[in-house]
């Protein structure tokens, strides 16, 4: 078996799971965002989608910051420097899976 094929068992599995890994690939490319847009883009429920923020604020992956807008709650995140670079790295890592893949 090719060590890119074998490299695919080493994943970073908070990165792996689907709905985190939307979460992750829309921070990336937005920088932050509140958790309305959030739920809104990914389809989770807010119960969903708070589990796996929580998660990935556990693995510091991003940071959320819980204000108030006038009266109204709200949760905005944030990806970290190490989320940056934990989405990357898996990004890379399933290239070169698929890339070692025979057609």
């Amino acid at each position: 078996m090719d060590d890119n094929l074998r490299s695919i068992a080493k994943v970073d599995r908070v990165v792996h799971e689907p709905a985190r890994l939307i979460i992750l690939a829309i921070l990336n490319v937005v920088g932050s965002a509140d958790f309305v847009y959030l739920r809104r883009e990914t389809g989770l429920t807010g119960g969903n989608l708070s589990a796996h923020l929580l998660r990935l604020e556990e693995a510091g992956y991003i940071t959320i910051e819980k204000t108030f807008r006038g009266r109204v709650p709200q949760t905005v995140c944030r990806l970290t420097e190490q989320g940056r670079a934990a989405f990357s790295d898996y990004r890379d890592s399933l290239k070169r899976v698929v890339d070692s893949m025979p057609k």
